[in-house]
């Protein structure tokens, strides 16, 4: 079957990571399809230290990129999404990753990039949604930056921070596990002050707060059973371990009861017949704001990004487009 004449200087653009990607391997495989699909020559754009994505994602719409493949990490994946904002240019993912988040909740291709590769050029639009967090310092200064799966103020900040990254190359996910079993024991609880959609603030404490676009983590993790990347509202769950129990409840929560029974029916009526567990506290929103009395590490989609005294959070429905196998 001949491929549909595309209009002139109809093109691709390719934003990778040199350390995460093949690019001898990739090229030859990006050509091919292109080929195949009848577009122009591809462009091709690393990310550096300097620029995670975004700027060369920018310079790839000014140049007309009709699709912005994204081949790297997590991080390759926020940045360009987070240039692709709004833009109506769509983004396709090319998992080269640790984690590869957003490809895996939205169940995608992990391991097959010519059918990654192939959704770039055939397949179909997908609308989903952004997390927005706006981040204000100690000092008073504040950024803004995009999210695509979770932020995260707390423990699963200062996991990402003790993160070993040799570790990581050699075992890939599980290297997170080491992290916050090596991250618990110095983990003292945080005073947050907290509101959603505007309501009257509360005071409360925590371990960790996750602010989720997306629910699923490596390894069978469901952290956020009833997320969903399209329904215009941001799930929210705080982790407060209480006892010499309360990580075994929360790790039997988001692994068991989340992972395993909620994917049946029997296993949902066995749900419905326990006891909640009071460890693991779930809201849902599409505005929140929750302010520290101590700065805590903060994280995007699972990098760093320093520490936070403030975090607002919404979501921007239909922000990004993403290019799904046909």
């Amino acid at each position: 079957m001949t491929a549909a004449p595309q209009p002139k200087d109809h093109h691709a653009a390719v934003v990778y990571n040199p350390i995460k990607v093949d690019l001898p391997k990739l090229e030859a495989q990006v050509a091919e399809a292109e080929a195949a699909a009848g577009w122009d020559t591809t462009q091709w754009y690393p990310t550096s230290v300097e620029d995670a994505g975004q700027s060369v994602t920018k310079s790839a719409i000014e140049h007309g990129a009709a699709v912005v493949l994204a081949a790297g990490g997590d991080g390759t994946v926020r940045a360009v999404a987070e240039a692709l904002r709004d833009s109506g240019v769509p983004i396709a993912l090319i998992p080269s990753g640790t984690g590869n988040l957003l490809a895996r909740n939205l169940d995608l291709p992990l391991t097959d990039p010519i059918a990654s590769i192939g959704a770039a050029f055939t397949g179909t639009d997908r609308r989903i949604d952004l997390g927005v967090a706006e981040i204000e310092r100690s000092d008073g200064s504040s950024e803004e930056h995009t999210f695509v799966v979770m932020a995260g103020l707390g423990l699963d900040a200062k996991m990402i921070a003790l993160t070993n990254p040799k570790l990581k190359k050699a075992v890939g996910w599980l290297a997170y596990i080491d992290a916050g079993v090596r991250a618990i024991p110095d983990l003292k609880p945080v005073k947050l002050h907290l509101s959603i959609d505007g309501a009257p603030e509360r005071t409360t404490t925590v371990h960790t707060i996750i602010v989720g676009n997306c629910g699923g983590l490596p390894g069978g993790i469901l952290l956020m059973p009833d997320a969903k990347p399209d329904d215009g509202i941001l799930d929210i769950a705080a982790l407060k371990p209480s006892g010499p129990f309360g990580w075994l409840k929360v790790w039997n929560k988001v692994t068991w009861e989340n992972g395993v029974l909620r994917k049946s029916a029997l296993g949902r009526s066995i749900i419905d017949l326990t006891e909640d567990v009071k460890d693991v506290f779930y809201a849902t929103g599409i505005d929140l704001r929750m302010t520290v009395e101590q700065p805590q590490g903060f994280q995007l989609d699972g990098d760093e990004f320093g520490e936070a005294k403030s975090v607002h959070a919404w979501v921007d429905p239909g922000a990004l487009t993403v290019k799904v196998p046909a």
